[in-house]
């Protein structure tokens, strides 16, 4: 039967609603916009899913103000991190390349350091944004500069909130590429002003819940999260992904006779600023009833997905037949990722896949950018992700699918064999 797949091919219900999330505007964690976005959300769900509902919960707000870079009487072009301090500072500027681990060293007392957003492919590991800034404050720097390393005069940002420590402790900015290689070249071991004004307080956010299917104990659990920084429309990161489960919500009801499991949809708030949703829900959740989790997070910026399987093997077997049936290419990739909202299952062994998609050396590219916007997506590519997507959800909720589980000490050994551990140490994040 294959029906579906033409109805899902003409569907206007997710694309849609990824219009009606971008025109939100500002979906920052703990903001109206992100209520409003999740309302919509609820809304949407609940035309097609049963018990569609929000489930609150407190976040530690933080609200953008003005930012500078000041250097030889200039103010260079940035945008504050956030989770950043308001706090003026002046320091010698120090520019640590990529910011490796071995970068930070004894001379950086009082220092602004700047650092890049990658990571040479040669150390084996991404090293995250938090990691670098947790280096830096380790290392008695007074401020901390991130740049992005992909071109086009675009700020970069992203969060410095560490667990407990949900506003950082120095100021932090991020610059372009651009503005990134001027400060460096003239402004080296010279004073430079980094200034950040941010209102932080108390803050609520919340996720959304819907279930399709039959009632039963065991459930597949399908998440994307709703809320996005607010320099773009938040489109590829992650609307997109938010609208693919509204999407899915449409056919797996309509497919719903053949579901041997609940399908719970749960899209979360404040990931962006430390998976703080998917954590107060995985704190909640009665983890062994859940089969598998299927986290959507940057679908739709290629045609071609990627799915992270985090060594489960059932996992990756299911939507390689998957591809293979449907004549669909997936990039299947078995490591660790654990930096989206599937981690907060993973790690306590739950088996859990990140679906994005695969951008090859364009990477995160227009995300976390004021460049991430509607216009770098299209219906087409959303369509085909969708029925390669609903194909893969329906396996996973069929009675013939099963994956071990993997002991929390497996996971933390996969994590050290993959040179993550150095990492999630750094920031606070290591969970064993």
């Amino acid at each position: 039967m294959t029906e579906w797949i033409g109805r899902t091919f003409t569907s206007g219900t997710g694309w849609h609603h990824l219009e009606r999330l971008v025109d939100v505007g500002d979906r920052m964690a703990g903001s109206t916009g992100e209520r409003e976005a999740a309302e919509l959300t609820r809304n949407a769900l609940g035309e097609h899913a049963r018990d569609a509902h929000l489930e609150e919960f407190d976040l530690q707000g933080w609200e953008r103000g003005t930012s500078s870079v000041e250097a030889g009487g200039v103010s260079h072009e940035c945008i504050a991190l956030p989770r950043s301090p308001s706090r003026r500072v002046t320091g010698e500027f120090v520019d640590l390349g990529r910011g490796l681990p071995g970068d930070f060293g004894d001379h950086l007392d009082g220092a602004v350091v700047m650092v890049s957003s990658d990571a040479p492919a040669w150390f084996g590991r991404a090293v995250h944004r938090r990691e670098k800034y947790a280096r830096a404050v380790e290392a008695g720097a007074a401020a901390f500069v991130f740049k992005n390393h992909y071109p086009g005069c675009l700020a970069v940002t992203g969060s410095v909130a560490m667990p407990g420590a949900p506003i950082g402790e120095i100021p932090a900015v991020g610059v372009s590429a651009e503005v990134g290689a001027r400060l460096a070249r003239r402004y080296g071991g010279n004073p430079v002003t980094v200034a950040v004004d941010a209102e932080a307080g108390e803050a609520t956010s919340q996720n959304v819940h819907a279930e399709v299917g039959p009632e039963t104990d065991e459930e597949l659990l399908v998440t994307a999260h709703v809320d996005a920084h607010d320099t773009g429309d938040g489109a590829l990161d992650n609307g997109a992904g938010t609208a693919t489960v509204v999407e899915l919500s449409r056919v797996l009801a309509d497919r719903a006779d053949e579901l041997d499991v609940r399908v719970h949809f749960v899209v979360f708030g404040a990931e962006e600023v430390g998976l703080v949703g998917s954590a107060h829900d995985a704190a909640a959740r009665d983890l062994d009833a859940v089969r598998a989790v299927v986290n959507v997070d940057g679908v739709g910026a290629a045609r071609t997905l990627s799915c992270v399987t985090h060594g489960f093997e059932a996992l990756a077997g299911t939507v390689e037949a998957v591809s293979d049936r449907l004549d669909h290419p997936v990039t299947v990739d078995p490591t660790i990722e654990a930096h989206s909202d599937h981690w907060r299952y993973v790690e306590h062994g739950v088996p859990g896949c990140l679906v994005g998609s695969d951008t090859g050396d364009r990477g995160r590219g227009w995300g976390h950018t004021a460049a991430d916007t509607l216009d770098k997506l299209e219906p087409r590519t959303f369509r085909e992700q969708s029925v390669v997507l609903t194909a893969f959800c329906v396996a996973l909720a069929d009675d013939g699918f099963s994956a071990a589980r993997a002991a929390r000490e497996d996971v933390a050994a996969a994590c050290e064999a993959q040179g993550l551990a150095e990492g999630m140490r750094a920031t606070g994040d290591w969970p064993y």
